[in-house]
């Protein structure tokens, strides 16, 4: 396709849609995880965050309260590092109370994923990754739809272990992914300090290589960085 047929996605190498089948899994850590530990495997990467019912990116990466502007290609991210290598873009920064979920009807929020999709001035990246709403909807097809024409769109399921009993079971996603035969990417443990870094707005991929989350995150960075297209417990 040409580029410009892609637009503002002319210059996104790749796409990572991030799921989850319900709120509370984790979705946007990861999310926010995995954009610092690309970034720290040099990688300039763009956070679209369409969760509408939560946009938490913002404040995980210490950006909340920013303005946003506008060129004449569409709506310019905000930068959260110096060296601007993490462009972020978020329904919150359009918010006057961010920590509130949006209370709109179905067409409004699907009109707003479409139009963030496509005007956002993202330039040039290696990756764009997309922390999407909990659970399937119709803002989910909106999504999938406005990203389509870009080139390797890939998607990442996050899941919790448990079949409803103690979140400390293990294996449910491996056995997930197993029926669903798609690729298994790993179990990020529980770890206090990762929760602290986020509400904090530190960079846990650089302050805290000791935890026992650490090499999962990596881990799991690098096989995406190798193309692999899967899902994770």
């Amino acid at each position: 396709m040409e580029a410009a047929e892609l637009g503002n996605l002319a210059g996104v190498r790749h796409v990572l849609l991030v799921l989850s089948g319900k709120g509370g899994v984790g979705k946007s850590t990861v999310s926010a995880e995995l954009a610092l530990a690309l970034r720290h495997h040099g990688k300039k990467v763009g956070i679209l965050d369409v969760d509408l019912c939560g946009p938490s990116i913002p404040r995980m990466l210490r950006a909340q309260g920013r303005a946003v502007h506008q060129c004449d290609s569409g709506w310019v991210p905000v930068f959260v590092d110096q060296e601007q290598s993490i462009a972020l873009m978020s329904v919150g920064f359009l918010l006057e109370k961010p920590d509130e979920a949006v209370v709109w009807r179905g067409p409004k929020k699907t009109a707003l994923i479409k139009q963030f999709v496509s005007d956002v001035a993202w330039g040039e990246l290696d990756y764009l990754v997309v922390d999407t709403p909990p659970g399937t909807s119709d803002e989910h097809m909106a999504a999938v739809e406005a990203l389509r024409p870009c080139r390797c769109l890939q998607a990442l399921v996050v899941t919790t272990p448990q079949e409803c009993t103690s979140i400390f079971s293990r294996g449910g996603g491996e056995e997930l992914a197993r029926h669903a035969g798609v690729p298994f990417l790993g179990s990020v443990p529980l770890d206090p300090e990762l929760g602290k870094s986020l509400e904090e707005g530190r960079d846990f991929i650089q302050e805290f290589p000791k935890s026992p989350a650490f090499p999962v995150l990596t881990s799991i960075a690098q096989k995406i960085l190798d193309g692999t297209p899967a899902r994770i417990a």
